[in-house]
């Protein structure tokens, strides 16, 4: 009796258990369709037409190369490089070998940033070769001179409030001197350079409003908490890097001996130094998540009309259509779009940091070498009243580190912002607009409404992006095409992330559509 119930029982063990899933696949079937949206995924990637990867032809027209990035490693008394340490950093870079990387010699105890990220593969969002970008511009051309110019321009104006703009002295001179720059490819009004369009982007509503986007001043909806976007900030006149031996050790890689000086009282963004500090301590995508976590409690009626839950009678969205996805979304294309310009950085362009074009400059204006540096720049009054104030033509520095220790182009903030507000207007609608607008006092203390033209999100969302590049320029270490140029590659991250997912969804969904950078609109369905 008991040898029966024994077997009794083993028999019901080794029966299959039945599965409790229910739904209109099976689990079989399920896996399949699951590798098959994969599989198509991974094969538009692969059909894709590879791009060729163009730069401006500096590294092999300068045989000194002045015009390629060399910070870090060691340089002689001109801040020209080290030949055998830059070979060795192309031999790494040409093979990709682990152990060769830790043979670059260092000028100092700085360490390159991460140059090996380059590499890196993704399974979601496109291959970092699959992605181009014009060529920056070259050392000796009248646009990198016209971008020096302002980058000069940037530096000297720091502490004034953008508010005062119409009517500083220094910034109408900067106006003024960027308008006799032929090249130059900032914003414009009628042919030449006003206070209203200094140092601002030009992507649609970066003219529209007060100079820093809503997004960097409105209280952030944090969970239980309410984050006041009063930030600590540097003290005015805070700059650094301005003489020759300082430049040249922080070229050399060895630490800054000065440090920032920090305001007492915290600040909402006033000015181009509150503004560069702010990029100088953020997380990667801190700008766009405090800007979804905003957008969100807009409510519903910020949401793209196209989100499938807007008008369901049972239902609404989360992990889908919701902010949890809107949120993974947004986080994970500013990764990925890093891995994209970090391939730029190393692998194609190698492209020189405003401040050691700055040292070049120095050298050539006190005569100690003869680079073919275009002479609008040379002439400009920016350079002459940067040496009236510093004793040096050297591009002052609102860190004492400098730049980081990667190319410049393109930023990395750019390409993140940039991709991360493409998701943004992906989710969100453009033509919403933004309720009770402010903008911030001259002395950054206080909000005062804002009574002007209606501010949209699109336009907030572009000149957010526009922020956060031009804020890097505005500290001293990045160029204006850095920026610009970041910005596209990051919105084509993100669009192919949108692509990549379409299949994804079980909702009735007509697909996503957007406002790129320069004003077309794409619909990806």
């Amino acid at each position: 009796m008991e040898k029966n119930k024994k077997e009794e029982i083993k028999k019901k063990s080794s029966k299959k258990k039945k599965s409790c899933e229910i739904g209109p696949l099976s689990a079989k079937e399920r896996q399949k369709k699951a590798y098959n949206i994969r599989e198509k995924a991974a094969l538009v990637q692969k059909d894709l037409p590879l791009p060729a990867h163009l730069c401006n032809g500096d590294e092999d027209l300068f045989s000194n190369k002045i015009g390629n990035y060399s910070k870090g490693l060691p340089h002689n008394s001109l801040g020209e490089v080290d030949l055998n340490a830059y070979k060795t950093l192309i031999k790494s870079l040409t093979t990709g070998n682990p152990a060769t990387f830790e043979s670059i010699p260092l000028g100092g105890t700085v360490k390159l940033t991460n140059p090996q990220s380059a590499y890196a593969f993704d399974l979601v969002s496109p291959d970092s070769y699959s992605l181009s970008m014009i060529a920056p511009p070259k050392f000796n051309s009248a646009w990198i001179a016209s971008e020096m110019a302002e980058l000069y321009w940037q530096a000297l104006t720091r502490d004034i409030p953008f508010a005062d703009y119409d009517t500083n002295i220094l910034t109408l001179a900067a106006a003024s001197d960027l308008s006799n720059f032929p090249d130059f490819r900032g914003p414009k009004e009628n042919g030449v350079v006003t206070p209203s369009t200094l140092f601002r982007g030009n992507t649609p509503g970066d003219l529209a409003g007060p100079y820093i986007s809503q997004f960097l001043w409105k209280n952030i909806p944090y969970g239980a908490a309410t984050i006041i976007q009063r930030n600590r900030t540097t003290l005015s006149g805070d700059d650094h890097m301005t003489s020759y031996e300082e430049w040249l050790d922080i070229q050399d890689g060895k630490p800054p001996t000065s440090q920032n000086q920090f305001d007492p009282e915290p600040r909402y963004i006033r000015n181009g130094r509150d503004l560069s500090e702010w990029v100088h301590r953020d997380f990667s995508y801190q700008s766009v998540l405090n800007a979804c976590l905003i957008l969100l409690s807009f409510g519903q009626e910020a949401l793209d009309p196209a989100n499938p839950y807007l008008h369901s009678k049972t239902q609404i969205g989360f992990t889908t259509f919701g902010g949890p996805h809107i949120l993974d979304l947004v986080a994970r294309s500013t990764n990925a779009a890093l891995k994209a310009a970090w391939f730029q950085k190393w692998l194609v362009h190698r492209h020189l940091r405003p401040e050691e074009f700055g040292g070049h400059i120095h050298n050539n204006k006190i005569g100690a070498s003869h680079y073919p540096i275009h002479q609008e720049l040379l002439d400009s009054q920016a350079i002459s009243h940067v040496y009236s104030k510093f004793g040096t033509y050297l591009l002052p520095q609102a860190y004492p580190e400098g730049s980081p220790t990667h190319p410049a182009y393109p930023s990395g903030h750019a390409t993140f912002v940039g991709a991360g507000v493409t998701m943004l207007k992906a989710f969100f609608n453009e033509s919403f607009v933004i309720p009770n607008p402010v903008v911030a006092s001259s002395n950054g203390l206080t909000l005062l409404p804002y009574s002007g033209s209606p501010l949209t999100i699109g336009g907030e969302l572009n000149k957010l992006a526009s922020n956060i590049a031009l804020g890097r320029d505005a500290a001293g270490i990045h160029w204006r095409s850095d920026g610009s140029e970041g910005m596209k590659l990051g919105e084509a991250v993100a669009i192919r992330i949108l692509q990549d997912y379409k299949k994804t969804y079980n909702e009735n969904f007509s697909g996503f559509s957007l406002t790129k950078f320069d004003g077309s609109t794409i619909i990806i369905k």
